[in-house]
């Protein structure tokens, strides 16, 4: 049973796909027609045609809410027109893309971030989206496919969603689809065939997406109490990150929330530093630091930072002090005295948190393409 939206809160539905050309717009097009059937006030919000004539079709008898246009560098875009929406407030919108960034200049960052609007409006969102666009997995489909995806979304935003439904296409059907000209345009077939539409990297990201599905059905299931009087279980994990100024950090959070999830278990991070000030730190490691710690907290990972001069006492005192179970650490590409003190520090960790768990998170850095 999905749970029902806080009072006075909008619901949120999201269709999600492994590649373009699966169906998502499609299918939320076709739940938006069936709702005017029944009689529910709903607006499309934002509908990316790309070209596609059946897509396109299915707009007819919809009341479409003209975008805006925003003024970038000389040159005229169009985005959602949020407020629009809001005034009109219809009981439904339907807004593809939920990933999509707005062109700079206009109010909020994220088209996510529009749609939270919406909700907090009252207003019953239908959005779509695919795989590669969770956060926690940037780095898994980056190995897997060998694009680094920009646009991405906090996992939070997927938990917090009422309905996730996943829209299923075979990697051959979809190949036959782009082969027939369905998806994009003869030139821009061939460029997303040297990228995410090869047949073995589609069948990769179709895996996670069922998986991602599957975990959103699976998280919003209440735990089952031992007996009626019971509470819901809570688990004993809990983990804790050791954050860097380097930029090997951003995957080690992603591994640590991806987890985290998983075990339904508490995660925090934290940084060691020698000065209240970070001044023994140069400008440029002290800007990543604080990009690092943003990038946790905006993944509603808990963000402390501690003072002491031997790191390894810190973190475990930290540790033992907050009932961490579970301890991550990055290894990063080094020189080899590097790696010796790296090497160093974790047996000294290991050696001061023997009742923790230490996993140390490589840095998989190589070539690659973004997207």
């Amino acid at each position: 049973m999905i749970p029902a939206a806080p009072p006075g809160r909008g619901r949120l539905k999201i269709f999600l796909g492994y590649a373009a050309g699966v169906g998502k717009t499609y299918q939320m097009l076709t739940e938006a027609r069936e709702l005017k059937a029944r009689g529910v006030d709903v607006v499309v919000g934002y509908f990316e045609p790309h070209a596609r004539q059946e897509t396109m079709a299915l707009t007819e008898g919809l009341e479409i809410v003209p975008r805006k246009s925003v003024e970038y560098r000389g040159s005229q875009f169009e985005e959602m027109d949020t407020d629009a929406i809001l005034e009109r407030h219809p009981e439904v919108a339907v807004v593809d893309e939920f990933p999509h960034t707005n062109v700079p200049g206009s109010t909020r960052l994220k088209r996510w971030e529009d749609v939270q609007v919406l909700l907090d409006a009252g207003i019953d969102v239908v959005t779509t989206m695919n795989v590669q666009h969770v956060e926690s997995l940037n780095d898994q489909i980056w190995r897997s496919t060998g694009v680094r995806v920009r646009e991405t979304i906090p996992d939070w935003l997927l938990k917090q969603a009422d309905e996730v439904v996943m829209v299923d296409l075979t990697p051959r059907a979809l190949l036959n689809r782009l082969a027939r000209g369905v998806i994009y345009q003869p030139e821009r077939a061939q460029a997303a065939l040297q990228n995410f539409f090869k047949e073995s990297t589609l069948v990769a990201l179709r895996e996670l997406a069922m998986r991602q599905a599957a975990y959103s059905v699976e998280s919003r299931l209440p735990d089952e109490p031992i007996d009626a009087g019971a509470a819901p279980a809570v688990s004993a994990e809990r983990l804790l990150l050791i954050l860097t100024p380097d930029p090997s950090s951003a995957a080690l959070v992603r591994r640590g929330r991806r987890v985290a999830d998983y075990l339904r278990a508490d995660c925090l991070a934290v940084y060691v530093t020698k000065t209240t000030d970070h001044s023994d730190l140069p400008p440029a490691d002290r800007e990543s630091l604080e990009r690092n710690l943003n990038f946790a907290r905006g993944l509603r990972i808990e963000t402390r930072v501690l003072q002491g001069g031997d790191t390894a006492d810190a973190v475990a005192n930290f540790a033992r002090l907050h009932g961490i179970t579970q301890i991550f650490v990055t290894r990063q590409k080094s020189t080899a005295l590097q790696e010796w003190f790296a090497s160093a520090f974790v047996q000294r960790l290991t050696n001061k948190a023997r009742d923790m768990q230490i996993t140390v998170v490589a840095d998989r850095s190589r070539h690659q393409v973004t997207e």
